[in-house]
Order: structure tokens, then sequence, then C-alpha cells
């Protein structure tokens, strides 16, 4: 399935400007082939927007993800991306997938907040694993600060999951999280890996872009540099498949000598 990564940090606060960005993208995506389209963490809201979050915030089915169904229905593919998901008194920063049909398949709430400015404005998720079908891949959502927790990845590698997309908010100088730690993590747990992070200065957080598809040989399909860019690589069922086969890290593992890393110390 050829795969893109929307680079941008759109415009912080209006959900109307990202809409257009997404649809533009959407359009360019399509067109060159690609059945999934990934944007950045917050990426309807922005990220660095203060107490907007939860002015901004929205149900999972709220218009926005309304406007993005029918963003995915027109161009004919699958579109996740980052927004606040209000939920009653409660704000999560949230991942949704759509299909080309326009269906909800997935939402999933990031369960590691990074830093007091995450853990001032939202929930912490308590669902590790959220995956759905899609093209014959079952595609897995994380939220960039999870992707550094190799428990986190492991599990999804143990519930099958085929093609992991990350939303990222990664900043400076964290970047090389970007251009090892995900490499490591698709090797590691023999899956693909989308990162697709902001780019630029938004508030306090200067977002260094690096975007990436890892594949299960630790390999960068594709990578951008620190400006807005639309990525194409193609997630590959047979390489995975044989990939899997050569690379003994799931069978070889030992649990019953796990037990101490589930508790805390």
């Amino acid at each position: 399935m050829r795969t893109a990564l929307l680079q941008s940090s759109g415009r912080p606060g209006s959900i109307a400007a990202n809409l257009k960005v997404l649809d533009e993208a959407a359009g360019r995506a399509a067109a060159a082939g690609a059945g999934l389209l990934a944007a950045p963490e917050m990426f309807l809201t922005g990220y660095a927007i203060g107490d907007d979050i939860g002015r901004l915030a929205e149900p999972a089915d709220g218009d926005t993800a309304d406007a993005v169904a029918e963003i995915a229905t027109r161009h004919g593919l699958a579109l996740a991306y980052g927004y606040p998901e209000r939920a009653g008194e409660a704000v999560f920063n949230s991942a949704q997938l759509i299909a080309a049909d326009g269906t909800r398949r997935a939402n999933y709430r990031k369960t590691h907040l990074f830093g007091c400015f995450e853990r001032d404005h939202f929930t912490p998720g308590d669902q590790p694993v959220v995956q759905a079908e899609l093209n014959g891949l079952r595609v897995g959502l994380m939220i960039c600060y999870d992707v550094e927790f190799p428990e986190n990845v492991r599990a999804h590698a143990l519930a099958g999951t085929d093609l992991l997309v990350v939303p990222t908010a990664q900043m400076h100088p964290f970047q090389f999280v970007a251009e090892s730690v995900v490499l490591v993590r698709a090797f590691e747990n023999q899956m693909y890996v989308a990162y697709v992070n902001r780019v630029g200065q938004e508030g306090e957080f200067e977002f260094v872009g690096l975007s990436t598809l890892a594949g299960p040989d630790g390999i960068a399909r594709t990578r951008a540099g620190r400006t807005d860019e639309l990525l194409l690589a193609d997630v590959d069922p047979a390489f995975l498949a044989a990939s899997r086969e050569a690379n003994p890290y799931l069978r070889d593992r030992r649990p019953g000598l796990y037990g101490a890393l589930v508790r805390n110390p």
C-alpha cells in the first residue's frame, strides 16, 4: 500500500485552514496512488495552542470528523490524523483513522503524555493497542512519545500490527528519536512504522520534521527534511512476511523472564 506522510504544522488555531491543507495533500497523495495519508499529532487544531485545546476539542464523531470523512471519500484514500478529542469533561490527545469509504475505523488516545504541557491539558488514554484492517494490512495507531516506550510497540507486534502509524509532535533536541529510535522499533518488532511530524516553530516548541516510513529491516523508505513536505513510500506485505520469517525476535522471546518489566521501580 502506497503511504503518504504529510509533514506540516498547518495553521495552529484554525480547523478550517487545516482541513484545507489536508484536502490539498489528500488530492496530491491520491493522484500518486496512495491508499493512506497520515498527518501529524494535533494536526487539525495545532499543538501549542494552550487553552484553545479545550475550546476546539470535539468528539470522535463530531463535525470535524465528518469533514475529514468527506475528504477521504472524495479523494478515495484513508486518512489518519491527530486532534483533541472531547469525551464529557475529559480531553484526550487522539488520533483517528478514517477509511476511503468515510467510515471511522479506529480512534486512539495517547497513553503516555509528554511533559507538563500535555499533562496540564489532556487525560491519558488507557488502551495501548488500537488497530483496524485497511487494504489487507493490520494498521495500528500510536502518538509521538508512546513509540519511545518499547513495551508499547512490542504489544502491537504481538497483536499482529503490520503498519504502525505514529502522528507526532517531536521537538528539538530530541531529533534522535526520528533519526534512530523509530528505525530500531520497526526492526525489533518486524513492522513498518510511519512517523509523521510537525515542523517549524510553534509557541515554545521547535518541531524538527524528519518524518519517515521505516521498514522491518530498520531502513527508512523515505525521509523528510525540516520543511513542509509530502512523502510517499510503499508498505510491501510480501517483504514484511519474508522479513518476519527471517527475523527470530518474536519467536525467541522468553516472556517468563520479563515479569519485572511491569513492576514500577
